[in-house]
């Protein structure tokens, strides 16, 4: 059994993806972002950086005691593992989903998250950021949309833990002001992805949770206003 951490986020959403494509069983534990649950000490034991998801292995492969793993490109390393799942075996297939996943993990999901403060949650508008993310995100897209020109997925022709990352974080294209016509390889992909009945009940999982908007003006509050003595 695998305990997830969990609110649905685009980082959240990977992990759901993963699992429900593995056919894994797991049980979620609500992380409400909005009202500070990512503080409580109880969750900073496994998930040092305040942040989800995270995950606790029940039933490890060695055997041993419960492992948590906090970080979703570091879950997704640890499950497919676990599983044999979504990751090649051999060193060049295995290299190439890696590059793909960390791709992801420090260009994409970054940058799209800046593109969503600026453009949508900023208490003023700054045009030199927006536009500096809004066009670092739609040449990120463009990346994407290049390498998928002769690949049905990003490491190659089999679906892997790199499409399960990047997907969530185009979803949003719209709010982050790009158009999927623009990039007709990258919308292929997605409204292929979009359609696998296994992200279907992955993202059904998070419409029972997200009965009101994460970001609110009070849950800004929460979500924005971190620093240094937040981690003290």
């Amino acid at each position: 059994m695998i305990e997830l951490y969990y609110w649905p986020t685009p980082n959240g959403h990977k992990i759901t993806i993963f699992l429900e494509e593995a056919g894994l069983d797991y049980e979620i534990k609500p992380v409400d972002i909005r009202t500070g649950d990512q503080f409580k000490p109880e969750f900073l034991a496994f998930s040092p950086n305040n942040r989800m998801p995270a995950i606790i292995d029940r039933a490890p492969a060695d055997g041993g005691e419960p492992i948590s793993v906090f970080e979703s490109g570091a879950i997704l390393l640890y499950l497919a593992e676990k599983t044999g799942k979504f990751l090649p075996s051999d060193i060049r297939g295995r290299k190439t989903v890696t590059e793909w996943l960390f791709w992801q993990m420090g260009g994409l999901g970054p940058m799209a998250g800046q593109n969503h403060h600026f453009t949508q949650y900023a208490p003023e508008k700054i045009p030199y950021a927006i536009d500096r993310y809004v066009k670092e995100t739609g040449r990120l897209y463009g990346v994407m949309n290049k390498r998928l020109a002769d690949n049905a997925y990003l490491a190659g022709a089999d679906l892997s833990i790199a499409d399960m990352a990047c997907y969530p974080w185009i979803v949003p294209h719209e709010r982050q002001q790009q158009n999927l016509d623009d990039f007709p390889h990258l919308k292929r992909w997605f409204e292929g992805i979009k359609a696998r009945p296994a992200v279907v009940r992955a993202y059904e999982k998070g419409v029972v949770l997200a009965t009101t908007p994460t970001v609110t003006e009070e849950s800004k509050k929460i979500l924005f206003g971190q620093s240094a003595s937040t981690v003290r």
